[in-house]
C-alpha cells in the first residue's frame, strides 16, 4: 500500500475526536497552538505514515524532518510486519496454546489448552499444589483478559472451575511464572519482561532491539496496563535509558521500589539472547518477531511471541533524547 493510499485508509477511519483531544494535551505539553498541531500531525500522516498516537508518543512536534524521518511510525511498521512474516504463519505465535507446543523446549512451565473438550481430570492434575495459575485468553494482546486465579477458584472441584473457565473466555491456563529476585527488585506484582525484537533481514540477521517492560502496581508490565519501558543495551544486558509510560511520564527510579533503572543489569542476558536467535530459526517465514521473555533464578523463559510487534515501545521520546529514533537499527537488517 502506498503512503498516500494508508493515508486516506487511516482519514476515512479517523477518531477525531481523540484526535482533537490529543492536540489539546499536546498544546499544554508544547506550547504550540492546537491548529498548529493539527496541521502538523496532518502532515506527518502524509509524509511519514503517523498517526496521532505516533505524533504524541514519540513527540514529533519537537523534532525536524531529518529526525522524523527516523521513528518507526504506524505505516512503517505495518509494511515491515507485511512485507517480513508471511501471514499463514502468524498462527504459531497468535494462538498461544500451539505456540508454547512449538516453542515447549524453552517452556519449562506446565499448562493447559481451556476448551469445552479439556479433561477435568487434566486440569484437577495442573491445580493441584498449585497457590496461583494464570488464565489467559488463546487469542490477544496488551494484558486484555489475563486473570490470576487461586484455590479459592478450584475449591468446588475440577468440572465447575473449568466452566468457569470457559465462562471467563480463558483458552490457555498456566503455572505463574517466577521471575529473578533482580527482576523482582524492579517491581513484585508483575512478571517484568524483555521485549527482544528479532529480525532475519536481507542484510543480515540478529536482533534488531530489546526493551524492557516493567509494571508500575498492576498485575501486567504492559504499557497499555499503566507499566513502563527502558531501553536495553544489546551487548551488556544493562538498562540505557529511564523508564517512559505511553502517557510520556519518565522515572529515574521505579515509584514504587525506588529502584534506579538507567544501569540496572539483566540477569541471564547473553542466555535470553541466545533462546531469541534460536527461536527465530524455527518458523524461518516469521522473519520480524517481538519475543517476550521472562527472566527465572534457572534462566529465560518465554512468555509469548508477538507475529505483530507493537510499534509503540520503540518510539517512546525519552528513549531517544537526542531525536534520532530507531529506523536506523532497521536499515542495518532491511532497506525501507
Amino acid at each position: 500500500m502506498s503512503r498516500l493510499s494508508y493515508f486516506w485508509n487511516r482519514l476515512l477511519k479517523m477518531d477525531w475526536k481523540a484526535m482533537w483531544k490529543t492536540t489539546g494535551l499536546l498544546h499544554q505539553k508544547s506550547g504550540k497552538s492546537r491548529l498548529w498541531l493539527m496541521h502538523d500531525m496532518l502532515k506527518c500522516a502524509v509524509t511519514y505514515n503517523a498517526g496521532y498516537i505516533d505524533y504524541k508518543i514519540a513527540q514529533m512536534y519537537r523534532l525536524n524532518d531529518a529526525q522524523r524521518k527516523t521513528v518507526i511510525t504506524r505505516g512503517i511498521s505495518n509494511d515491515i510486519v507485511r512485507r517480513m512474516n508471511d501471514k499463514a504463519y502468524w498462527h504459531y505465535f497468535d494462538d498461544k496454546a500451539l505456540f508454547n507446543e512449538t516453542f515447549k523446549q524453552w517452556i519449562p512451565r506446565k499448562w493447559l489448552r481451556i476448551d469445552a473438550n479439556t479433561d477435568p481430570e487434566e486440569l484437577f492434575a495442573l491445580c493441584r499444589n498449585q497457590t496461583q495459575l494464570i488464565g489467559k485468553p488463546l487469542e490477544g494482546s496488551s494484558g486484555q483478559g489475563i486473570k490470576k486465579y487461586t484455590p479459592e477458584d478450584w475449591k468446588e472441584g475440577a468440572p465447575a472451575f473449568l466452566k468457569k473457565l470457559i465462562g471467563d473466555q480463558i483458552g490457555i491456563l498456566e503455572e505463574i511464572v517466577v521471575q529473578h529476585p533482580q527482576m523482582a527488585s524492579l517491581c513484585p506484582t508483575s512478571v517484568n519482561t524483555c521485549r527482544i525484537a528479532t529480525l532475519l533481514g536481507d542484510k543480515q540477521q540478529g536482533i534488531v532491539y530489546a526493551f524492557l517492560r516493567i509494571g508500575n502496581g498492576k498485575i501486567m508490565d504492559n504499557v497499555d496496563c499503566g507499566g513502563m519501558a527502558a531501553r536495553i543495551d544489546l551487548e551488556s544486558g544493562k538498562l540505557l535509558t529511564v523508564g517512559a509510560d505511553k502517557q510520556g511520564n519518565t522515572f529515574l527510579k521505579h515509584p514504587i521500589t525506588n529502584t534506579n533503572l538507567i544501569g540496572f543489569k539483566i540477569p541471564f542476558w547473553q542466555e535470553a539472547k541466545e533462546m531469541c536467535l534460536e527461536a527465530a530459526q524455527v518458523i524461518p517465514q516469521m522473519r520480524f518477531v517481538a519475543w517476550d521473555v521472562a527472566i527465572t533464578e534457572q534462566g529465560p523463559t518465554f512468555i509469548e511471541g508477538n507475529s505483530f510487534p507493537s510499534h509503540a515501545i520503540p518510539q517512546f521520546a525519552a528513549h531517544y533524547p537526542d531525536g534520532i529514533g530507531i529506523l536506523p537499527e532497521f536499515e542495518k537488517f532491511i532497506d525501507l
